[in-house]
Order: structure tokens, then C-alpha cells, then sequence
């Protein structure tokens, strides 16, 4: 077959790119794969069979997930009840809302640093969590709560747009070196056929994102908007690593994987 511009010659781990753009890309995807590895996605993608346990793994765990969804699932339980059944304006309810998430994200870290676990996953929900609050407490309107999502959801969608564009689609390089590929994959047609279209998946995971929550962001309801955060924050990610580990699945069966 011959060799796709730019790409690696098939070799375990794309050290001897024969361009820059290729030497760049190794050590990118290198990085990208450490840090998916860390995340628990590397058990996931090379599962034989779908795990439950390797799959609550890549979301975060349990602890993980109740990092993730409690503090915002809590803003929202409590901004709601006090406008809708205490009488409260929106600004008065505001800020025992942002308190309470604010507070049950401060509760997570601590219970982290004390089992002396892995704190970063819990200090990222409280940076972003703080951030968001102070975002909120300024402009003391609510929906400001959310805003920092949007543009960390636009800018994960515009990196994995250029990844696309300059030929070297980031889910590729994630899997390749999670599967011990390498940069083998970009002289595969069907393994780069696969990788670009993962990465329109992933894309269209945080397109989708923006899509639905912007416009009740627009028109000020609050509600509709927390809630569609929470259901398009770990149970659509969740959703979409399934069907992306049945892609890898059957572009690197068992029988043909590097190392075994």
C-alpha cells in the first residue's frame, strides 16, 4: 500500500517518522495516550469483551461521577425549589445554590486528599466549579452558571476539527497508541477511514452539546438548561464510548493486535 503523505512507516510506536509532521504527531498521540491510559479508556479499548467494570472505569468511577454530576445536579435542585416553591427571585436564589455546589465540590477534594487518593479529578470539578460561580456571583444571573461549558465544549469541537483537517484526526492517534499501532494505522484505510470517523463522532458529541443547551441558555430558562447539562454530561459520554469502543472493536480484532 502505498504510503499516505505525512504518515509514519508501520512500526510499534511511530519513532522513525520519516517527516516532522509525523515526529510531532507520535509524540502528541503519545501524550494523548498517557493521559487516556490514566483515565482508565486504555483497559476499555483493549477489552476482548465490553466490560461494565473497565466502562464505570473510563467515566470516572463511582466516586468520579458523583464528583461530576452532584455539585451541578445540587445547584439546580437548589435554585429550583427556592424560585419555584420558596418565593425567592432569581438572584436571591442564587446564591445558596452556587453555596451548596460550591460547598459539596469543596466536601469531594477534602474526601479525596484525606483517602489519599488521586485529588486531580476532584480539583479540576472545584476549579471549574469555582470558576463558574464566580462567573455567576458577577454577572449575578444564574444561567452564567453554565457558560465555561460552552467553551470548553467548542474548544474540544475545534480541536478535534483540526486534528481533521491537517490529516491526523485525534481519536486515531489515541487509539493507535493505545492499541500499540502506533502511526501504522494512517496506511490503513479502513483503521483511517475509522478514525476520522470517530473523530466527526466525538465532534458531533460536543456540537450536539452546544446545540441543545445554547438556546435555553438564550431564553433564560435555567432549569431546562441544567438539566440538559446533566443528562448530556456523563450518561452521553458513557453512550458514546460504547459505540466508539464497537468501532475499535472491529477494526483491531483480537487476532491481528500489535504485541499479542
Amino acid at each position: 500500500m502505498s504510503e499516505v503523505p505525512g504518515a509514519a512507516r508501520p512500526d510499534d510506536d511511530g519513532r522513525d517518522a520519516p517527516e516532522d509532521s509525523g515526529a510531532d504527531a507520535a509524540d502528541f498521540g503519545r501524550q494523548l495516550a498517557a493521559a487516556a491510559e490514566k483515565s482508565g479508556l486504555g483497559a476499555l479499548a483493549r477489552d476482548e469483551q465490553l466490560s461494565g467494570r473497565d466502562l464505570l472505569g473510563a467515566v470516572g468511577g463511582v466516586r468520579g461521577i458523583l464528583e461530576a454530576l452532584l455539585p451541578g445536579l445540587v445547584f439546580l435542585v437548589v435554585y429550583s425549589s427556592l424560585t419555584s416553591f420558596a418565593g425567592y427571585d432569581a438572584q436571591a436564589a442564587l446564591v445558596p445554590a452556587l453555596g451548596a455546589s460550591v460547598g459539596l465540590a469543596v466536601v469531594f477534594t477534602i474526601a479525596r486528599l484525606v483517602a489519599k487518593g488521586q485529588p486531580t479529578q476532584a480539583i479540576a470539578g472545584l476549579v471549574g466549579v469555582l470558576a463558574s460561580a464566580a462567573l455567576a456571583l458577577w454577572s449575578g444571573d444564574a444561567r452564567d452558571n453554565y457558560v465555561l461549558g460552552f467553551f470548553t465544549n467548542a474548544a474540544y469541537a475545534l480541536a478535534l476539527l483540526i486534528s481533521l483537517f491537517v490529516r491526523w484526526p485525534a481519536i486515531g492517534l489515541i487509539v493507535g497508541f493505545l492499541m500499540g499501532d502506533g502511526l501504522a494505522w494512517k496506511q490503513d484505510r479502513r483503521k483511517y477511514r475509522a478514525a476520522q470517523f470517530l473523530t466527526l463522532v466525538w465532534i458531533g458529541l460536543f456540537v450536539a452539546r452546544l446545540a441543545v443547551q445554547v438556546p435555553f441558555y438564550l431564553v433564560n430558562n435555567v432549569e431546562a438548561l441544567g438539566a440538559m447539562r446533566l443528562l448530556m454530561g456523563v450518561p452521553l459520554y458513557a453512550l458514546v464510548l460504547v459505540f466508539s469502543w464497537l468501532v475499535v472493536r472491529a477494526v483491531y480484532p483480537s487476532s491481528s493486535r500489535s504485541g499479542e
